[in-house]
């Protein structure tokens, strides 16, 4: 059989982007820029400041209404999700583009675990669980920043966001920025029904992109080292989802005569629904049986 081809993480050109360049600690990953980006100086932490020092346009200190805050959230359709990036993935989904259909996905709330969420606040958590990326970038483990740190960049920004450019009531937007920066830290705590669904969300909407990704390649690019996030989703009814998009990832493989990386990993989340499956089965029987008594 013939082994999927993986595409190599060879290193380009730094991007002549001035505000790529000014953005060394953390650049939001453009078409140029390397793979992994250095982790910021001791000496010059990241800071919110530091990136909003680089704009070409200047974010007035005090605004009068959400403008400078709406060209801000601009970067997000821009930005290229890193992990596509990095396998030189062409015209690559964006940040917003990610999101979007995480907000499409939030609608669509299998039965019957919609009936235990309130759809219109998953699609406000999908809406807003990435912004933070608009100035701090797409980060991934490649780049090397530690999770302590990575969450204070995103606070951070969230807070200049919500506080600095929807400041009430200067802008005219009433508290809107509070709620958007308390449905950002409920995703962020992942402590409520509706967090735990858009963090599988989240997670399915990748899975998705990855098998599109594979076909559209034709075989030419092995993105499986994303399989691992099936993993981490957590309810049942989005599990199910999951195993169908790796069957078909499966089946496409299986197409070209061509056995992918982290195969292994998906014929065990496949086997563990058929044991699911089986359990099912015995107590649907147990009960028959004590009916039937």
């Amino acid at each position: 059989m013939e082994s999927a081809k993986r595409i190599a993480h060879a290193s380009s050109s730094s991007s002549t982007n001035p505000i790529v360049e000014a953005l060394t600690s953390n650049p939001p990953p453009g078409p140029n820029t390397n793979a992994t980006t250095a982790a910021p100086s001791l000496d010059e932490p990241w800071s919110v400041e530091q990136v909003i020092s680089t704009l070409p346009t200047p974010i007035p200190p005090n605004p009068t209404s959400p403008i400078p805050f709406l060209h801000t959230l601009e970067r997000l359709k821009t930005t290229p999700r890193e992990g596509w990036r990095r396998f030189h993935v062409k015209r690559s989904e964006s940040i917003a583009d990610h999101m979007y259909r995480m907000s499409i996905l939030t609608l669509l709330a299998p039965l019957p675990l919609r009936h235990s969420l309130n759809i219109p606040h998953c699609t406000f958590l999908a809406l807003v669980h990435d912004m933070a990326e608009s100035l701090v970038g797409d980060l991934t483990p490649l780049d090397n920043v530690p999770k302590p740190e990575k969450s204070r960049r995103e606070r951070t920004t969230m807070t200049f966001l919500t506080s600095s450019l929807l400041a009430a009531p200067s802008t005219n937007v009433g508290d809107a920025g509070a709620q958007i920066n308390a449905a950002w830290e409920e995703y962020e705590a992942a402590d409520t029904l509706e967090s735990k669904f858009v963090h599988d969300v989240d997670k399915l909407e990748l899975l998705l992109q990855m098998v599109e990704y594979e076909r559209r390649g034709e075989g030419s690019v092995d993105l499986g080292e994303f399989v691992h996030v099936a993993k981490g989703i957590q309810l049942r009814e989005m599990k199910v989802w999951c195993r169908e998009v790796l069957r078909e990832r499966k089946a496409f493989w299986e197409g070209k005569g061509i056995v992918p990386s982290h195969v292994g990993d998906v014929e065990k989340i496949l086997a563990k629904e058929e044991k699911e499956k089986e359990k099912q089965k015995e107590r649907e029987r147990d009960v028959e049986g004590e009916e039937g008594g």
